[in-house]
């Protein structure tokens, strides 16, 4: 059969307008599926050492963190408890001990998040306390200049956690705060661990080295952890090398900080519980 030019147009017309069909109905499908999530980085809203100097206002919603991960720790506008987030949920433990799930437009003056999505496992024998841990999870992750998100999930013989009050201007500085802060006790308890390692470098914007929440596994009691020692757990961990982070441009409490001053000995007071 003879095909003349006129005809052989409009078979490649047709066959253009199919394949551009084909590609946009995939671009279409993709883009419904939702934004790609991007993991190995660890999102922050402001700096530890604003808060350590008492700037408790947030900008930044829980809804919002929540883009950016869904896993992380950190605490809610007026210093209103510690954060937890698991599995895409933020968890809010109050300063009586108890959990709540606050709403997302809830705000928050510090918190760091991210994708979690686990390289490496370590099984946790019985009687491992805080620095044994530490010492497992450092030589499974030797690269102390990155970022290393750890969960871990069991039964721990004993659990010490603490949480802060909320509080009304003018704001008190952090260990003031922390120096009198309740503590919650717990023997025999099934939950989780969440936090970060953080490298040295990032003194007076993050915490260097340890910084880990607990959530029990009924959702009634948690907190930023002092102390534990585990009967039986598994860790994971996800190593992350790309750093975000969003400075307040809108809490006139952060443009007014003097964020110069070496605030490092009250950091230790206020992760350790440790006292003048």
């Amino acid at each position: 059969m003879k095909i003349t030019v006129s005809q052989k147009k409009k078979k490649g017309f047709a066959m253009n307008f199919m394949f551009c069909l084909i590609t946009g109905l995939f671009v279409l499908m993709t883009g419904c599926a939702g934004p790609r999530q991007n993991t190995d980085i660890l999102f922050q809203t402001s700096v530890i050492d604003a808060l350590l100097a008492g700037v408790y206002d947030g900008e930044t919603a829980c809804g919002e963190l929540l883009e950016h991960g869904d896993f992380g720790i950190g605490t809610f506008e007026a210093l209103d408890g510690e954060m937890i987030i698991l599995d895409g949920t933020v968890y809010q433990v109050k300063a009586d001990g108890n959990v709540h799930e606050p709403g997302p437009l809830t705000k928050t003056p510090f918190a760091t998040v991210c994708y979690f999505t686990p390289q490496k496992k370590i099984t946790i024998e019985s009687g491992a306390d805080f620095k044994a841990v530490e010492a497992l999870i450092d030589r499974a992750a030797p690269n102390q200049n990155l970022f290393t998100a750890i969960k871990i999930t069991g039964h721990f013989k004993t659990m010490l956690t603490r949480s802060v009050p909320r509080q009304t201007k003018p704001y008190p500085p952090l260990k003031e705060i922390t120096a009198n802060q309740p503590e919650f006790s717990m023997q025999n308890i099934s939950g989780t661990i969440v936090g970060f390692r953080c490298p040295p470098y990032v003194q007076g914007i993050n915490v260097p080295g340890y910084h880990l929440h607990f959530v029990d596994n009924r959702l009634r009691i948690g907190g930023h952890i002092l102390g534990f020692e585990i009967d039986a757990a598994k860790c994971e961990l996800d190593v992350l090398n790309k750093y975000f982070l969003v400075l307040p441009t809108d809490i006139e409490g952060f443009a007014e900080t003097d964020l110069s001053s070496d605030r490092s000995e009250e950091l230790k007071k206020v992760e350790t519980g440790k006292k003048d």
